[in-house]
């Protein structure tokens, strides 16, 4: 500056008014150099050569590859004969795979792939999958007969499994990897080099400032450099500009984002392909080894092996509930938690544990969590000479959140009726733990054990499990059973307090709800191999993602040289990844403190003798070369 502090930046690339009035000035009035060929191929030139120096300054500030057009045709022009057509085929299907490859691995078709693997994952959580639960896929099934093998046919009933899902799975998975390997390489690259020299025309820069100065053009380089060195900018000295460059943390959390979403997917691949899940239900006092035929339900992935099972082994030593006894929240629980003794290994030292709902037993790489609860009431069996033959705590399982719960009795060896006859007996169970009283409905009223009832259903004959086909525990199949009859004739159905007994017509037998009902605990055994490896790329993402947004690469370039007049001329300019207002008021506040370090040139009357104008010595009938436009970052988005 010669007159005022001249530090506030330009931008949008438009010139200042003594630049455009020596574009104006440079208009040949009789345009006897425009009638020169010679003339206009100079000018030409050096029109590209100043397009391409401008050009140079915003490549590489990105390394996302370039968008490509649909081709025409790979294989140009074809010579006659089979040699010919062969040799154009290769080109083109050459040609075309490298097309292909190149949209696979663009930006647009990631995030497409992306979206239809989260679209594709809605059905696995709306339809009920094979995997989880087989009953609820056989009654679904059942129920919709037209849809039903529909939907078996696409695969939505095992989503995650399923050909179309995998496909997207693949593709996506390629298609980060093609993207970010030659990104890696060619940030790598961008490390090791420099900045890229300053371009001739600074005044075509989005953001751009001039000002006149007493101090020599090596000490505001010297200044500049040390600045911007300061200001964290990797730079150096090249020729009469210093060259600056700062921001590649973007670049870092873009290719952390794209790795983190790889370590992601084999994270979640893995832990798929390794997974194994367990459910057991203890009763208080029993135990759990942590074998196969254990569990009471059990499904892995596909390269699971039982080796992989951790050995350890614990013991249900007593389970705590307690509820909200009054208020709208009546029945919630407060106290949910479930005391072991475990070990691990054969010969492991035994240790205590309490177990609650969000808090599992850690032993490697497997979690015990607390799933369920509910009661057990312990009955003892008599047969028609008074004989015990069945004495144990019966696990039911809870209907509502009052826990009202229903299973089944089955007693199948041992038992003879008053004639000697052998047959088996099955009671149909249904568990109150707060029984309302005579007169109101067959349901709990509240989930603790206030006013426990027993209702008993009693049958005899075969319960069918000799046949050889699976059955539930908890279902009692009363296809080859009779009921019992009372002496009205009627269904043998009583209710039961702790310590009554139920006596079977014609001396059949007995059975009695005894005192001290059992709680139960259902713990489910989970192992997944790569949740930590999931968690930690959906860390990184998260990182890498806020990296590439609010951080800017941008580019800076201090020229200093000595003007006509022996006053050195300042320019400085900036460049970003996007256009963005960050630039140039990053600009203006480093062209203040430089400003700060040069010393102000005295006053002039003119200004006509800063870069790019015309001197008075200079004939105004002379050629000039026309400015090229602005240049835009490379990346950056277009208007």
């Amino acid at each position: 500056m010669s007159a005022t502090r001249d530090t506030g930046a330009r931008t949008d690339g438009q010139a200042d008014e003594n630049s455009r009035a020596d574009e104006n000035g440079r208009t040949d009035e009789s345009g006897r150099a425009d009638d020169s060929g010679t003339g206009d191929t100079t000018t030409r030139d050096t029109a590209t050569r100043d397009a391409g120096d401008l050009g140079a300054a915003g490549a590489q500030l990105s390394t996302a590859p370039r968008e490509t057009l649909m081709p025409g045709s790979f294989g140009g022009a074809r010579t006659p004969g089979a040699m010919g057509w062969l040799a154009w085929t290769g080109r083109e299907i050459t040609g075309w795979a490298r097309w292909i490859w190149r949209q696979l691995t663009s930006m647009r078709v990631a995030l497409l792939l992306l979206f239809l693997l989260s679209l594709g994952a809605i059905p696995g959580s709306l339809i009920p999958q094979s995997g989880t639960d087989e009953t609820k896929v056989a009654d679904f099934l059942a129920r919709h007969t037209t849809i039903g093998p529909i939907y078996e046919k696409l695969g939505l009933f095992h989503v995650y499994s399923s050909v179309w899902f995998s496909a997207i799975y693949i593709l996506l998975f390629v298609s980060l990897i093609g993207c970010i390997v030659p990104r890696t390489w060619q940030f790598v690259g961008q490390l090791r080099g420099r900045p890229p020299r300053a371009p001739r025309l600074l005044t075509r820069l989005p953001a751009y400032t001039t000002w006149r100065t007493a101090a020599a053009p090596e000490e505001v380089r010297d200044e500049a450099l040390k600045l911007l060195r300061k200001r964290r900018f990797r730079a150096h000295v090249d020729g009469d500009a210093v060259a600056a460059e700062k921001g590649y943390l973007r670049e870092v959390g873009n290719l952390a984002f794209h790795i983190a979403l790889i370590v992601m997917l084999v994270a979640f691949a893995w832990g798929q392909l390794f997974k194994s899940e367990g459910n057991k239900l203890i009763v208080e006092g029993d135990g759990f080894a942590n074998t196969l035929i254990q569990y009471d339900d059990f499904k892995s992935g596909s390269l699971f092996d039982t080796d992989d099972l951790e050995p350890f082994s614990f013991v249900l030593e007593d389970f705590e509930g307690t509820y909200e006894a009054t208020g709208p929240n009546k029945g919630t629980p407060r106290t949910y938690q479930a005391k072991v003794d475990y070990s691990e290994g054969a010969d492991g030292k035994e240790q205590k544990k309490t177990v609650k709902v969000n808090q599992p037993l850690d032993i490697d790489d497997s979690k015990v969590y607390l799933t369920a609860h509910g009661y057990a009431p312990v009955v003892t069996v008599r047969d028609g000479k008074g004989e015990i033959v069945y004495q144990q705590a019966v696990p039911l399982l809870p209907l509502d959140s009052n826990v009202t719960s229903t299973g089944a009795i089955k007693v199948m060896d041992g038992y003879t009726d008053a004639k000697g006859k052998q047959e088996q007996l099955g009671f149909q169970a249904f568990f109150l733990p707060a029984y309302g009283g005579d007169g109101t409905a067959v349901v709990s009223q509240f989930p603790a054990l206030l006013n426990p009832v027993l209702n008993l259903t009693a049958y005899h004959g075969d319960l069918g499990v000799d046949a050889g086909l699976p059955q539930s525990v908890y279902q009692l199949e009363k296809k080859n059973m009779k009921e019992f009859k009372d002496s009205k004739g009627k269904q043998l159905r009583e209710n039961l307090k702790p310590g009554e007994t139920m006596q079977l017509p014609n001396g059949a037998g007995s059975i009695t709800f005894e005192k001290g009902v059992k709680e139960w605990a259902n713990f489910q055994v989970t192992r997944q191999p790569g949740a930590g490896w999931a968690l930690a790329g959906a860390f990184g993402a998260i990182f890498g993602l806020a990296a590439s947004l609010f951080i800017q690469r941008r580019r800076v370039w201090v020229r200093a040289v000595t003007g006509p007049d022996g006053v050195t001329v300042v320019e400085m300019a900036g460049l970003g990844r996007s256009e963005s207002a960050k630039v140039p008021e990053e600009l203006g506040a480093l062209a203040g403190h430089l400003y700060d370090l040069a010393p102000d040139a005295p006053d002039t009357p003119d200004r006509s003798d800063r870069p790019g104008s015309n001197t008075p010595d200079q004939p105004q009938n002379e050629t000039t070369t026309p400015e090229p436009p602005a240049v835009p970052a490379e990346g950056a988005e277009t208007k």
